[in-house]
């Protein structure tokens, strides 16, 4: 289990359930409560691994203008949440969200 690869974790609704900024809800092709897969491996802010298979539902994010900072707020469990940390420049996150899709892809659907 990926427990402790993440800032977390926190009951449901602590980053998400906040009012402020971004929090619930959707980015770029990230909708809240969808389920996703990284499908290629990825180090975080916080040099945390992110390899292939790991999964997550979407919660929201949050977007810190100041030091370029994004927080994508998941669940692992569906009931408590984590934050993937990443910073938007070239020398660091930069370029994951720029192709973000080539490292996160919805899950398909059950059945």
């Amino acid at each position: 289990m990926l427990v402790g690869l993440m800032f977390g974790p926190q009951p449901k609704g602590h980053w998400s359930g906040s009012n402020a900024g971004n929090a619930g809800k959707a980015y770029q092709f990230l909708t809240q409560g969808g389920r996703y897969r990284v499908i290629q491996r990825f180090v975080d802010f916080d040099r945390h691994e992110h390899p292939v298979g790991e999964t997550w539902i979407f919660r929201g994010h949050s977007f810190l203008p100041h030091d370029d900072g994004l927080a994508l707020i998941v669940s692992l469990d569906g009931e408590q949440e984590w934050m993937i940390r990443m910073q938007l420049r070239e020398e660091e996150q930069g370029p994951i969200d720029d192709a973000l899709d080539e490292f996160i892809a919805p899950c398909e659907p059950a059945g």
